[in-house]
């Protein structure tokens, strides 16, 4: 496949990948991530309303896949409905219901879950016929952990620790260790995780939990079940949990850059952490990608950009589509860095000319 090279350590990109249509046709699934992507902070992200509305008349299938299991699907589709993207709770998949799944595999129905997190998380568990208490003390056959809010109270911490240090088996929803807020970051569930895991270092052979979310299998697994995508294409924000997903499921990706992923980071990016596809924003989804062309020694091309690696500097020429610029880049940088991450090299100067 152009973009990549075979390693001793397996398939590694080496640039972004093209697509002469927009993806919005050569993909029947967008699996959308929320926070970053379609909204920051509860509010619609410039441009993603209507370039998702677009995208669904033109035949694409949107679900929204989360890491966040505090809300239910129901409660996510009310507010996506707000922003003007009408939607149901069969197009919402959390990372509850991913974690509820891999506890229904292993215990028998009306098992007792002692479930510490929100409403979402509670829902999904009833759903797989689980039977959600509150205490250690409860006889719980599994703890599971999800994001709670800032209502979470210290005391459900200290029964999840209790349970765990009695030799419970021991999940969570995800290990997002912070979570976006309006005034600013905040701690989300692997926080929470880390507390119980310090609270049970005492144990020999000390617990870890299962974590089902992204970037994990479980996630891709329960998004697949439940969309029954068959050229699903994964877009977020996230290079450590949309993207690794995605690589880990085996399907493309779209890396906005709405999100918390800025251009640095991008180039910079470990083999597992480069997306198929660079947009600036959601419009991206409606475009042509043209595939950067070239090599290390005359430079990589694309659109009216050629760049390359310098003696310690990326250096970006020309003119044209800031896209084009940083997909320009990222050939660059990625061919130069190979199967580990970062090239060493300064791309302050390049990104500037792209106001990056």
């Amino acid at each position: 496949m152009r973009g990549e090279r075979e390693t001793m350590a397996g398939t590694v990109r080496t640039s972004p990948s093209g697509s002469g249509g927009a993806l919005r046709e050569e993909y029947d699934t967008a699996l959308l991530d929320l926070d970053g992507v379609v909204y920051v902070a509860g509010d619609a992200v410039p441009h993603a309303v209507r370039s998702l509305e677009e995208a669904r008349d033109a035949g694409m299938r949107l679900a929204y896949v989360t890491n966040n299991a505090s809300r239910t699907p129901e409660a996510v589709a009310r507010h996506l409905g707000e922003l003007g993207l009408p939607a149901e709770a069969e197009d919402v998949i959390t990372s509850a219901q991913a974690v509820a799944r891999l506890i229904a595999e292993r215990f028998p129905r009306g098992s007792r879950v002692l479930a510490v997190g929100g409403d979402g998380l509670r829902e999904a568990l009833r759903e797989q016929g689980m039977s959600v208490v509150d205490s250690a003390d409860d006889e719980p056959a599994a703890v599971v952990q999800g994001y709670g809010g800032p209502r979470l109270q210290w005391g459900r911490l200290g029964e999840a620790a209790i349970a765990v240090g009695r030799g419970v088996a021991w999940f969570a929803a995800n290990g997002d260790v912070t979570v976006p807020g309006e005034r600013g970051v905040l701690p989300g569930n692997g926080a929470a995780v880390e507390v119980v895991r310090m609270a049970t270092r005492w144990m020999r052979d000390a617990p870890e939990p299962q974590i089902a979310g992204k970037p994990r299998p479980p996630m891709h697994r329960e998004t697949i079940l439940r969309t029954g995508a068959r050229r699903p294409l994964v877009v977020g924000d996230r290079l450590d949990t949309d993207i690794e997903g995605a690589h880990v499921g085996g399907v493309d990706s779209l890396l906005v850059m709405t999100g918390v992923t800025d251009a640095a980071q991008l180039l910079a990016a470990r083999p597992e952490h480069r997306p198929a596809y660079v947009a600036l924003d959601l419009r991206g989804l409606a475009q042509p990608h043209p595939e950067p062309s070239g090599d290390a020694e005359a430079g990589f091309g694309c659109g009216g950009w050629t760049a390359r690696a310098g003696t310690d500097a990326l250096v970006l020429e020309g003119e044209g589509e800031v896209p084009d610029g940083l997909r320009a880049l990222c050939a660059a940088a990625w061919t130069a860095a190979g199967d580990r991450g970062g090239c060493g090299l300064d791309a302050g100067k390049a990104l500037a000319r792209l106001g990056l």
